[in-house]
Formats: structure tokens, sequence, C-alpha cells
């Protein structure tokens, strides 16, 4: 009998984006979406619905869940792990979600999985490419008091427990863990899986389950920040190159040192 697995996805701005298009509110400190620039999965929770998917492809897996929190899904976008494979997906939509901090997502993520019931693993992507904090995952599972690995770049389950082998800069380490556990999925475990004309026409025909705040009981004070964001702004260059010339290299190196010596830099 195979295993039931809870995959964590959230939807960002395309890390594509060109620079030209990104903008930034300085009154309500947020991100203003790019025009004609639609939002896309994360990439690294691709890689941990592709680690799913690998092991459902051993035969180990009964079910695929993915979870996600938030407003103003692109359902498109968001049916994307259904047409790679995924057999379920619950949304948490509303207002009150769309921009909560690391500690809040956890929250709501925690609730949603205890709301789902029956779950042997929880992967998530290493981080998000939006905010780069990569303390969500963890935060799931002080929750939930489970287990977490992290930077898994291949997963084995048997027996009961999980063996996750980690990226290190320097090569890998093996850790073993029993189930329930969470883990986090880097992108060296390899390329996701690209949807295929089946899976996409199978993702169609499936209706996400909508869940609101109100059905995981989960109210304002457990959806107050613990972060507060004072500034947010993009940053400004104002560098400056000045060319120095010469007769020749030797002359150009020597004026070059006596300009440096004007600025104290040597």
């Amino acid at each position: 009998m195979g295993i039931k697995i809870i995959v964590c996805v959230k939807q960002v701005m395309d890390p594509e984006t060109p620079a030209s298009a990104f903008k930034v509110d300085p009154d309500s400190n947020k991100v203003t979406p790019a025009q004609g620039i639609p939002p896309v999965v994360n990439g690294f929770d691709e890689n941990a619905v592709e680690a799913a998917l690998r092991l459902k492809d051993n035969g180990d897996v009964d079910k695929i869940t993915v979870i996600s929190v938030g407003n103003n899904f692109v359902m498109d976008v968001m049916k994307k792990p259904l047409s790679m494979g995924a057999d379920e997906l619950i949304l948490v939509q509303d207002d009150s979600v769309s921009d909560l901090d690391a500690f809040a997502t956890a929250t709501a993520l925690a609730k949603t999985i205890e709301h789902v019931g029956e779950y042997d693993l929880i992967l998530c992507g290493r981080q998000a490419s939006d905010w780069d904090q990569a303390h969500v995952a963890m935060g799931v599972a002080e929750l939930l008091n489970l287990p977490c690995i992290s930077l898994a770049q291949k997963l084995d389950v048997a027996g009961g427990g999980i063996t996750v082998q980690r990226s290190l800069t320097d090569g890998y380490e093996v850790v073993e863990t029993k189930l329930p556990a969470v883990v986090t999925v880097t992108n060296e475990l390899g390329e996701p899986r690209y949807p295929n004309l089946r899976g996409i026409m199978q993702a169609s025909r499936k209706t996400p389950t909508i869940l609101s705040p109100a059905d995981l009981s989960l109210d304002a004070d457990a959806l107050a920040p613990k972060l507060a964001l004072t500034e947010l702004f993009i940053p400004v260059s104002d560098q400056k190159v000045e060319i120095i010339e010469g007769e020749d290299e030797a002359d150009a190196g020597r004026k070059l040192a006596l300009r440096l010596r004007e600025e104290k830099l040597i």
C-alpha cells in the first residue's frame, strides 16, 4: 500500500520578468503585478511536485494532494501540478490570506494539512522565488511537530520511513527518518516533467477544492504577521565609469595610478 503525499506550492511573480517591468508601490510596500506577464508556480515547488511524482512512478504513492494559500489565483497556472500528474488541488483563497508573512503562511498551511487529515509525507520547495526566505516549510514542521529534512535531491520511501539525499556545497549526505515528515526539495533533484496533452486535458476536467480561512478556523489573530515590513524598494545604481586613456599602455597605467592616488584609493 502506498503513501499519501501533500505538496505545498505557491503562486509567484514570474522570476523571468524583465527588470523594466518590475515595479514597487511605495505606499503599500508591495510589488505591482507586471502587465501582460502571468504568474507561475514557484520553481522549487515544481521540483517538489516532481519528487512526489517520481515516488508515484515507483509505485510508492497512493495519492498526491497539492495545496496552496493565497488569492487571485490564475487557475491555468495553479492546475499545472495536476497536469503534471498530481491527483488533487486544494486552494485556501481569500483576501485575508493574500499577503501573509512566513509564520502566518505556515499556520494556514498546517491548518489545511490537518483539514486534509491523512498524509504520510509533506513536500515543499526549498524556498520561494519571491522572498527567498525558506522559512515556511520549517514552520509547518514545527507546528505539526514533525521532523524536517531540507535540500533533498533524492528521496526513497520504504518500511514506514524515508531516506533523503541532501544536497551540500561539496557533495551530499544521506539522512533517514520515520514518516510522517516534512521534506524540502531543491533543484538538484532535476528538471520537473513537462505536462503532456493527456495530463493537461485531465487537469482541465478537475475542479480544485476552495477553502476559506473560516473553514479552517483561522481568525485574524492566527494570521497576524510576526514580521513588520517597513520599506520595500528597488535599489538605485548611481555608479559612474571614468575611462583613463594614455599614449600607450604604460602611460595609461601611470595616469590610472595617479587618479587612484588622488581619490586616496592607493
